[in-house]
């Protein structure tokens, strides 16, 4: 039994005493105990290396102590696992050598065995457990397929993955085999990840934004389903489209657990497309967390109370920033913890 099980409770649509919190990319670049194994070890040892992937994980919680752990990990894991060269360059970002470029390339992609590929993300997950003791549950995560073509096409990040857009829209065929290659890789993945001890899995499509809402029926909303689909009796599901508010309406639709929110919609017009029937989770501006902390704290608490404290998950609007200071996320954290009605 997982001690504190607000995480889990907001998920079912439980009321509790106050929100649960975490913050995405909580495991990382804004903590000085995390720089200093960065200093010593490259991104995919890190994640590569269980007893460095837990420790990263559970640095956060040792000193916030937020209501769910994420694992440390990437998204860009499943491609690698999938016969396609990654690298992640400082100071760049992800870099493929070799991006997919026609059907052929389409072809050479793999549908991988996850133990074989991604073992070691296995190994990781239940050297977390032992660390998290039954404390808190862990979250795993994967990309969209449509946020993960959108690296595998175009290479490297953009702000605009024209070439991606591209690749989706004169080439629709080689692109539907490649997103389902995806789905079924990411199917397998989470599926694993969930019987080696995750107690939820979040989909991350970060790039959905890119797309007009037509094209993300089509190239990102209807993978992202057959994922939850198959997931649903096996885990909670939490959907994240960085920049989709346009399509809220269906996705609350969906057998998702839960919907993240950027901070680009209101906690009301949320709610508002989504009936008030689903668990909402968002939406503070990563940036806000520059502001002093007694600012941050009552713009958390107006967030709750915007959002309702229930069926809600406080957390960002997308991930916290490298150079946010350390009492800046204390406060955002505090400011939840300390919440009354």
């Amino acid at each position: 039994m997982i001690k504190n099980d607000l995480y889990l409770r907001a998920l079912k649509g439980d009321t509790a005493e106050r929100p649960p919190v975490w913050m995405m990319r909580q495991a990382g670049r804004y903590l000085p105990e995390f720089m200093a194994i960065k200093e010593k070890y490259d991104f995919f040892t890190r994640c590569r290396t269980p007893e460095l992937a837990s420790e990263i994980t559970v640095q956060p919680i040792r000193r916030y102590g937020m209501d769910a752990a994420i694992l440390f990990s990437d998204i860009l894991v499943i491609p690698q696992a999938m016969n396609i060269e990654v690298e992640m360059k400082p100071n760049f970002g992800p870099y493929l050598p070799s991006p997919i470029r026609s059907s052929e390339d389409v072809k050479n992609v793999i549908i991988p065995d996850i133990d074989d590929s991604l073992g070691y993300v296995m190994d990781a997950i239940k050297a977390t457990k032992e660390l998290l003791n039954n404390d808190i549950p862990l979250i795993g995560f994967a990309g969209s397929p449509w946020t993960i073509l959108c690296y595998c096409v175009q290479g490297q990040g953009s702000k605009n993955f024209d070439k991606a857009k591209q690749f989706c829209f004169t080439n629709p065929v080689a692109a539907h085999e490649l997103l389902q290659k995806i789905t079924d890789t990411t199917i397998a993945y989470l599926k694993a990840k969930v019987a080696a001890g995750c107690n939820a899995v979040q989909i991350f499509d970060s790039w959905g934004g890119m797309l007009s809402p037509v094209d993300y029926q089509e190239f990102s909303w209807q993978y992202i389903n057959q994922i939850i689909e198959a997931l649903k009796d096996e885990a909670p599901v939490i959907a994240f489209g960085k920049g989709c508010w346009f399509a809220l309406e269906d996705m609350s639709r969906s057998n998702a657990a839960a919907l993240g929110i950027d901070w680009t919609c209101s906690p009301e017009f949320a709610r508002q497309l989504t009936g008030g029937k689903i668990t909402l989770q968002g939406n503070f501006d990563p940036s806000r967390l520059l502001s002093p902390p007694k600012v941050i704290k009552q713009m958390v608490t107006e967030m709750i109370d915007a959002f309702g404290k229930d069926k809600y998950i406080v957390n960002l609007g997308h991930g916290i920033l490298p150079n946010i200071p350390l009492d800046n996320a204390k406060a955002f954290i505090d400011a939840v913890k300390e919440y009354n009605v």
